[in-house]
């Protein structure tokens, strides 16, 4: 088995085998009847990514950071494929994700603003590989909290929302 970061080392590119082009299109989850695509984080530090959505299928990799956003993109019985910021992924056990919504900073240097504008004063200075939380998202920004601090991140500083977390925004 070969850690993530090995993944990327050697140039290696993996795929899932048993899903289709049209199951990766659905707009709804055959199992969940949940949106797919659909962001979710990783509920454990160390959690293995399969070839297939089975445990006989071999492990290709492990994540090894809980509370990183991943985006489902399939679904079959207990089993999620996903994806990673960096399209990496493969099939984990339902179980090992969560709900909960995060977002990683991709910037390598951005301003957490106390409101949803350039000119709105600093709360906080957060460096790319910081996980997030979403609490909400509104006209091209997203109100996040990392650990006591609060405030606002432009959408392009960050992965881990899509266009349909601005839809139901005023």
């Amino acid at each position: 088995m070969i850690t993530r970061r090995q993944l990327f080392a050697g140039g290696v590119a993996l795929s899932a085998t048993g899903v289709s082009a049209t199951d990766q299109t659905a707009r709804v989850g055959t199992v969940t009847n949940l949106p797919l695509p659909r962001f979710v984080s990783l509920r454990s530090a160390e959690i293995n990514v399969r070839r297939g959505p089975g445990l006989n299928y071999p492990k290709d990799w492990v994540f090894k950071r809980a509370g990183l956003p991943v985006r489902v993109i399939a679904e079959h019985g207990d089993w999620r494929r996903i994806q990673d910021s960096d399209d990496a992924g493969g099939w984990v056990y339902h179980a090992l994700i969560s709900g909960r919504r995060t977002v990683l900073i991709t910037a390598p240097r951005v301003l957490l603003r106390r409101s949803p504008l350039e000119t709105s004063p600093p709360t906080a200075e957060l460096h790319q590989g910081v996980i997030a939380r979403l609490r909400s998202c509104k006209n091209g920004w997203c109100d996040v909290a990392v650990e006591s601090v609060d405030g606002w991140l432009p959408e392009q500083a960050i992965w881990g929302v899509g266009p349909e977390d601005f839809s139901s925004s005023s």
